[in-house]
């Protein structure tokens, strides 16, 4: 599998020849550093001065190899597949070389914190309902309104927290329709080949 770069990111990539072979090092440490951090303005400041080079061709380096980095290792591209989406940069030899070795010796680590970076969604835990009846009011003495009233436990990192939701029946069975509905679209062999594909 190839990863594609727009135009964008080829220009942000197009400054690593200027910075060298020991340029790239340094802002594959500045890429990492963003990741693990956030953005760093004095650290790319001091890269600039180091290698001689603007500030901005720093910004844009750091950002393309962060892309090239962080989606490479998303979908796990192998070595040759990286070097072939590499070469159509038309970088020299050793620069294409630095650039693996920085991908091969970081990806682990980077796929370890797009994990951290993840967002936690709470899970089901437990439903308890309760069904309501109003039969009547000072104003209204004969009228029947129905409620249903849910508390939803959810798990979210460790923790458990409760929701409480209020309805009619006749929204609650729409509600339960529009679910199975899309249960049994879960079904079809084109959502269970996408659902294949992404695992």
């Amino acid at each position: 599998m190839l990863l594609v770069l727009s135009e964008e990111h080829r220009a942000h990539l197009g400054c690593l020849p200027r910075a060298g072979g020991a340029g790239v090092v340094e802002l594959g440490r500045l890429a990492l550093e963003q990741l693990r951090r956030g953005a760093a303005p004095r650290a790319c400041e001091a890269a600039a001065r180091k290698l001689n080079v603007g500030v901005d061709t720093i910004h844009h380096g750091v950002e393309g190899l962060t892309y090239l980095l962080t989606e490479s290792s998303k979908l796990m591209i192998s070595e040759i597949d990286f070097q072939d989406s590499i070469h159509v940069l038309g970088f020299s030899d050793e620069l294409n070389k630095s650039l693996l070795q920085l991908y091969l010796d970081n990806r682990k680590e980077i796929r370890t914190i797009l994990g951290e970076l993840a967002p936690r969604l709470p899970s089901y835990h437990s439903l308890e309902w309760r069904l309501d009846v109003q039969l009547a009011s000072r104003s209204l003495r004969q009228q029947i309104k129905p409620a249903v009233t849910m508390k939803l436990h959810l798990n979210q990192n460790e923790d458990q927290t409760a929701q409480v939701l209020q309805t009619d029946p006749a929204t609650l069975l729409r509600l339960i329709q529009q679910l199975e509905q899309a249960l049994g679209e879960m079904k079809t062999n084109h959502c269970r080949r996408i659902v294949r594909n992404m695992k």
